[in-house]
């Protein structure tokens, strides 16, 4: 007797949402499980590969730029495709979730762009999943509203001409979907969150004069950059749209993909829009690939390791000069300040620091750069004005004046910064803080005025492995150890108990994530991703 054929659709198991029969439509489900049945094989190959090079990290303590692509990056001749009108002036970008509210508030907020996030500003619950994919819907038919229950303000959306162009961000390769499944085996939460958007809006967002565009997160080569563009290939003939409708930004955010820029533009050099310069999850990535490569690598407080240490001024230069060699945009890092609405000083010296980050971002040759809250907009917008003018970006200045050896890339001894018994209490406060939210579903969290994502939660437990693991000793005399990391956090939890009073601390899950960053941050075996345990502590 023969097998029976797979089912044509992905299987979705999960409490209804209301009107999520809109967004898990069968001609949708049937695209997701194509896309999973095509892709996923790849994907688990490249997520082998991951661990195989991570090895060879181990192994050897060393980067270097691919020898078997020296002829791309020598090359001259090849360029990505002309970004479109819509994606051609990205002065000002700001990111966040896509719940109801911040999608009109970003929208409207006077930035050139939106990166509208499933991935590190949002917790994979269903619901956040799902109706995510219907504010984006509602948005573009512009029948979306909001009324906000404790102030009974209302917000809707302005002409379409004053409206951000939205780009979206799906989750990480690494991250499964278990909501919905084909063949019993989790889909990818990449390939839903793509899949969903993609299949119904590349047509709508064509029709508005703008196309699907994507940010692709967490890559770590230019292999896993070739498997989003042959991704993007089929899922332009699946559904009817002209081929290079899409187009990607990838997030420069890990160390490997560092040494392969050109790679990744070449490869997806048809669908290429930029690249972009994370900050906290590029330094996560050293600290977990460099984990064991002894007190060279081992980074001070996370606050110390600005934009201006020689290495990171290595990457950022390294990633202005390949996009504009090769017609892509280069798109800054993120100011993630949140204005306080009772301290005009704190705003003063904090504004003043994002002015000054972002006149050296567009003086250094970027295109645009990332903000976190609609009061930095004007702030960046002014830093960009003042270099751009009537421009819509400066990728005619090549940067011929960088040149970046493979060791300056990872040269974290050139830091003249050491870590502190102050960074380790920060980084316990801020781990736990964040992962309390986002147990709750919350992804993009205001801690002490900044707006934290899981890049934040990620190097603030890689911190405190890696001094633990180096053994490192603190300015007051105290060595980094299990036992006081767990002092440390014991504290900040009563401190916590006392600052929200004993009803909010019970109804929280402030012991759950005190034990879930203890457990990645002192753990001997090194969770490659912090979101992989919390996603199964996850409810909904």
């Amino acid at each position: 007797m023969s097998a029976p054929a797979p089912s044509p659709l992905a299987i979705v198991e999960a409490e209804p949402l209301p009107r999520q029969e809109e967004v898990l439509t069968d001609a949708a489900l049937a695209f997701v499980a194509e896309l999973h049945r095509r892709f996923t094989p790849r994907r688990d190959e490249l997520l082998a590969r991951r661990a195989e090079r991570r090895a060879e990290i181990a192994r050897t303590s060393t980067l270097d730029f691919l020898p078997e692509t020296a002829a791309i990056r020598a090359d001259d001749s090849w360029k990505v495709a002309e970004a479109p009108a819509a994606l051609n002036d990205r002065r000002v970008e700001i990111t966040g979730p896509t719940d109801r509210k911040m999608t009109i508030n970003a929208l409207n907020s006077g930035a050139k762009v939106w990166l509208a996030d499933f991935e590190d500003a949002s917790a994979p619950t269903w619901e956040n999943v799902i109706l995510g994919q219907l504010n984006l819907i509602d948005a573009y038919e512009r029948r979306i509203d909001f009324t906000d229950p404790r102030s009974g303000k209302t917000y809707a959306l302005k002409p379409a001409a004053e409206l951000a162009t939205v780009v979206m961000r799906p989750r990480g390769w690494h991250l499964a979907e278990r909501h919905i499944t084909v063949d019993g085996i989790p889909v990818p939460g990449a390939l839903v969150d793509f899949g969903l958007y993609f299949f119904h809006n590349a047509r709508r967002l064509l029709d508005l004069g703008k196309g699907p565009y994507f940010y692709l997160p967490k890559t770590e080569s230019h292999l896993e950059a070739r498997l989003w563009n042959d991704i993007f290939v089929f899922a332009q003939d699946h559904v009817g749209v002209p081929q290079g409708s899409v187009r990607a930004t990838v997030l420069i955010e890990t160390i490997t993909a560092a040494y392969e820029m050109e790679e990744i533009l070449y490869e997806l050099r048809d669908h290429a829009s930029g690249l972009n310069a994370g900050r906290w999850d590029y330094l996560f990535s050293i600290v977990k690939n460099f984990r064991d490569g002894g007190e060279k690598f081992v980074l001070p407080d996370r606050n110390a390791v600005t934009m201006t240490a020689p290495f990171m001024r290595a990457y950022t230069e390294l990633l202005v000069r390949t996009c504009h060699k090769r017609g892509a945009h280069a798109i800054g890092g993120m100011a993630a300040f949140i204005p306080s609405r009772k301290d005009a000083e704190v705003n003063k010296v904090a504004f003043e620091k994002v002015k000054a980050d972002k006149d050296r971002e567009a003086g250094d040759g970027f295109d645009g750069s990332w903000v976190a809250h609609p009061d930095l907009v004007p702030i960046a917008m002014a830093s960009f004005d003042a270099v751009l003018g009537d421009r819509p970006n400066q990728k005619d200045r090549l940067r011929e004046d960088v040149s970046v050896a493979p060791g300056d890339l990872i040269a974290v001894d050139s830091l003249d910064a050491r870590p502190t018994y102050e960074g380790l209490r920060n980084a316990v406060q801020v781990g736990i803080r964040y992962i309390e939210a986002w147990l709750r579903g919350l992804g993009a969290v205001a801690i002490f005025n900044l707006m934290e994502d899981a890049a934040t939660a990620e190097i603030s437990r890689s911190q405190i492995w890696q001094w633990i693991n180096a053994g490192v000793v603190f300015e007051n005399g105290e060595r980094a150890t299990p036992e006081l990391a767990r002092k440390v956090a014991a504290e900040e939890l009563a401190a916590i108990r006392e600052e929200v009073g004993e009803e909010a601390f019970a109804s929280g899950n402030w012991q759950q994530a005190h034990d879930l960053l203890l457990k990645v941050a002192l753990d001997e075996n090194y969770e490659d991703f912090l979101t992989l345990p919390a996603y199964e502590q996850l409810v909904g």
